[in-house]
This record gives C-alpha cells, structure tokens and sequence, in this order.
C-alpha cells in the first residue's frame, strides 16, 4: 500500500504532515512528485502553479526555493494543519528514512525542463550516503528523466507512467530498463495485469480509493495500490489478514 502524494486526502498532499500520518497508519511507502524552483532546487509539488494546494497566485518554475519554503499549503487543507510548508526533496527524503518509508519519487518537471529536473533530482539523491536514504524508487511520465536516472543512478528502480495501458507502454518501459509500470486503474483490464507480467515487469495502479475497485485489483494480481485513503484499505488488508 502507498500513500498517494505522501498522506492522500488525510493531510495536505506532498507535505511532511502526510509522511508522519502514512507512518501511523502503518503504511510501508508514500509516493510524492518532486519539481524545480527558479533556482533549482527540487520540492515537493505536483502542480506548477500554488492556486490549488495553497490558494496563492504565482509558478513553482518562477519562485525560488526559499520563497516556495514559506508558502503555507496546510491551511487551505484544514485550518488544524496551518503552517505547513512545501518541503524540500532532501528533507522529505531524510524524514522517510527516520520513519522507515520507503519513497516512490515522481519526477515532474514543469515547462518541458525534463532533464534538468532529473538532474537535480539526481543530484539530491547522490548526496545522501546510500545508508542515509530509504529505500527509493522512480517514476515518471517523462522518458526523458527516466533516461537520465536509468544513466545515473542505475541500480535504484524505475517505474514508467501512463494514464492507459497499452503495448507500446510495456515495449517502452523495457527499453528504458523499467521494472514496473503505473497505470489508472479505473482504465485496466485483468488482461492488461496479465500482459505486463508476461513482459516481466510490474504493473501498480493509481489512486485506488474504493475498496471494490482496490479487491478487484488485487484479484487480477496487481502489484501495489496508490490511494488517497490508505487508512480505508490498510483496514480491508487487517480484515483479509484476520
């Protein structure tokens, strides 16, 4: 079970407020997008602009990292949260470590910065000792970042992003050295599970929030779950395991 953009809809998304909950839940990984700031520092944040996760005008792009770690993205989420602050990647990364998550980074460059964003990404990781960071793993709708970690840092997995399934996407995650590819779930078929490891990869599905959806899933042999409601499927996983 992941926690989708760290807590999912229990706390602001990609904050360090939703790491801490995912690990009270009993969650063992948090996925979260990571994008560059004017001056290049990776962050967690999904969108390139602030208007949803904190009601503010401005671009991520266009903010440097310091302003960006002052922008208060728990309030609009629920007052009980104000003062949470859009964190950066090496302090998201060290906090998973010391609440023993491991961290699904989802690279998402704005304004076509692919590499780039990669690169920095990259460069964050390589500086933690591989004994200081958790377990991480990769992901990306841009094969063009997935090329630059697969360059860099080819030990540590990859997975490739796709709203669909199809066979080019599995023909595509093999040539970049992919070992899983994420796909919607409300798109798959049980087929598709079934293709995807016949190609030997692994096939997770986001974000499962219902519990039908999420025992359906499971049925076909889906490999992992991304939801907004971990505490609602880490429950059912209790239930089936009593």
């Amino acid at each position: 079970m992941v926690a989708h953009r760290c807590g999912g809809a229990l706390a602001p998304e990609n904050s360090l407020a939703g790491l801490e909950i995912a690990a009270r839940l009993g969650c063992s990984a948090v996925e979260f997008d990571v994008m560059l700031s004017r001056d290049a520092v990776p962050v967690l944040m999904h969108d390139e602009t602030l208007e949803r996760t904190a009601g503010l005008p401005g671009r991520v792009p266009d903010l440097e990292g310091g302003e960006l770690a002052a922008v208060d993205i728990g309030r609009l989420h629920h007052p009980a949260f104000a003062g949470e602050c859009i964190p950066r990647l090496d302090t998201a990364l060290e906090r998973c470590r010391w609440l023993g998550l491991a961290a699904n980074v989802e690279i998402k460059p704005a304004d076509d910065l692919d590499e780039v964003t990669a690169r920095a990404v990259i460069a964050v990781v390589t500086q933690c000792a591989e004994r200081d960071r958790p377990a991480i793993l990769f992901s990306s709708f841009s094969r063009k970042a997935l090329e630059q970690v697969a360059l860099a840092l080819p030990a540590i997995p990859r997975a490739l992003l796709a709203e669909r399934y199809d066979a080019d996407i599995l023909a595509c995650a093999r040539a970049l050295g992919c070992g899983a590819v994420h796909l919607e779930a409300t798109s798959l078929r049980a087929s598709d599970v079934a293709a995807a490891h016949a190609a030997g990869l692994w096939l997770r599905a986001y974000t499962v929030n219902q519990v039908d959806l999420a025992c359906r899933l499971v049925e076909w042999g889906v490999d992992g779950l991304f939801s907004d409601r971990p505490d609602r499927l880490l429950r059912l996983d209790a239930l089936s395991a009593g």
